[in-house]
């Protein structure tokens, strides 16, 4: 198996799997008891960035620091692709001075600029590939989009 795979369960459903044992059901939206793919990319941003932080917020702010990220988009009505992504982090740094919070809310952004692999990517503009298998044989791989 490869590292990711993602394998139709039904009409509209799909649950994906890594080699880590993880999974996660898809669909479309308004399929009970799974995300949409662009609420994965969403969700993928944020959690990006909430990893990324999560040991330079701990290590000023303690072990029990809570870290929450939300996601969203920004999309046209009829629109296959979303205009903007929104992550936002609310990060419990009520034990801090100001100075200090301050610090750590600067070092979080440059965090988050510099590390999030996610973020970094999508606003790069990555070229996304698709190889087509049909009948056991690969088609060429074509550029998709």
């Amino acid at each position: 198996m490869a590292d990711l795979e993602i394998e139709r369960t039904g009409t509209h459903q799909f649950t994906a799997r890594n080699g880590r044992g993880a999974v996660v059901r898809l669909g479309r939206v308004g399929g009970e008891g799974s995300f949409t793919p662009g609420e994965l990319l969403q969700l993928a941003a944020a959690g990006c960035a909430a990893v990324t932080v999560e040991e330079l917020v701990v290590r000023r702010a303690g072990e029990d620091a809570r870290i929450v990220a939300t996601a969203g988009a920004d999309r046209r009505p009829g629109s296959h692709e979303y205009d903007a992504l929104h992550v936002g982090l609310e990060v419990d740094l009520s034990g801090l001075d100001d100075a200090t919070r301050e610090r750590v809310v600067q070092a979080v952004r440059t965090a988050v600029a510099g590390q999030c692999t996610v973020s970094r990517t999508v606003e790069r503009g990555t070229p996304v590939t698709l190889d087509v298998t049909a009948a056991g044989r690969p088609a060429e791989e074509e550029p998709v989009g």
